[in-house]
């Protein structure tokens, strides 16, 4: 695994191979998984290679790139933080589950992030199917509108497995639909009713589809 930082020709090899073969960015080299949120302003995909971060910021303008993923150590992390670097774009962590109930305090923090980026904006996860299923669902949240809209961001046309363990994140916004859309503000249900650890309880995930999405795709 790569860990550190690139400060030298020999630690970019490293990196390359790390994100390549141990993070599987050797089928993103062809499968972006890039799609819309909101027309010219925010955008989502899979983790994306430096040059392909390049072209979409000459595409679409981007000022920012978001990563689901967190701060990690692997050689994708390390490059694509090189290269928003050197293409002067802001680059910003926040990190999301993509298999446990949505934490509130993680929800508001990116609420409270959201309303200080400076766009365009691009976010990505690793495959670009849960996480940024989930982020780009909030974003449409944030920006008025509904728990339909959110849903359709947790497709399986981007990869999304909405049996699996994944599922919780259908199930969030789903909860939000049934409990308080039309009587009150999506944020003022995350800041006051919305309970993780029942929706965590509640939630039962199918196995065969918990076993492909985790053990046949190793998806994180």
């Amino acid at each position: 695994m790569f860990e550190g930082r690139i400060t030298s020709a020999a630690d970019r090899r490293r990196a390359w191979r790390d994100s390549l073969f141990v993070d599987h960015s050797i089928f993103r080299l062809i499968w972006t998984n890039l799609s819309t949120v909101v027309p010219g302003k925010v955008w989502r995909c899979n983790h994306p290679t430096p040059a392909r971060l390049r072209s979409l910021q000459r595409r679409l303008g981007l000022k920012t790139l978001v990563n689901l993923r967190g701060h990690r150590k692997c050689g994708s992390d390390a490059l694509s933080r090189r290269a928003s670097a050197r293409l002067g774009l802001e680059h910003l962590d926040m990190a999301f589950e993509s298999r446990g109930a949505p934490h509130r305090d993680r929800i508001l923090r990116f609420a409270e992030m959201y309303k200080g980026l400076t766009f365009p904006m691009l976010m990505h996860c690793k495959s670009g199917a849960d996480r940024a299923g989930l982020a780009s669902g909030l974003v449409l949240m944030f920006e008025g509108g509904t728990a339909d809209d959110a849903l359709n961001q947790l497709h399986w046309r981007f990869g999304h497995f909405n049996r699996s363990r994944t599922g919780i994140l259908d199930a969030f916004f789903l909860r939000f639909k049934a409990e308080a859309e039309g009587r009150i503000s999506f944020m003022d249900w995350v800041r006051d009713e919305y309970d993780e650890d029942r929706l965590r309880a509640d939630y039962k995930a199918g196995k065969l589809s918990s076993f492909v999405n985790d053990r046949v795709l190793r998806r994180e």
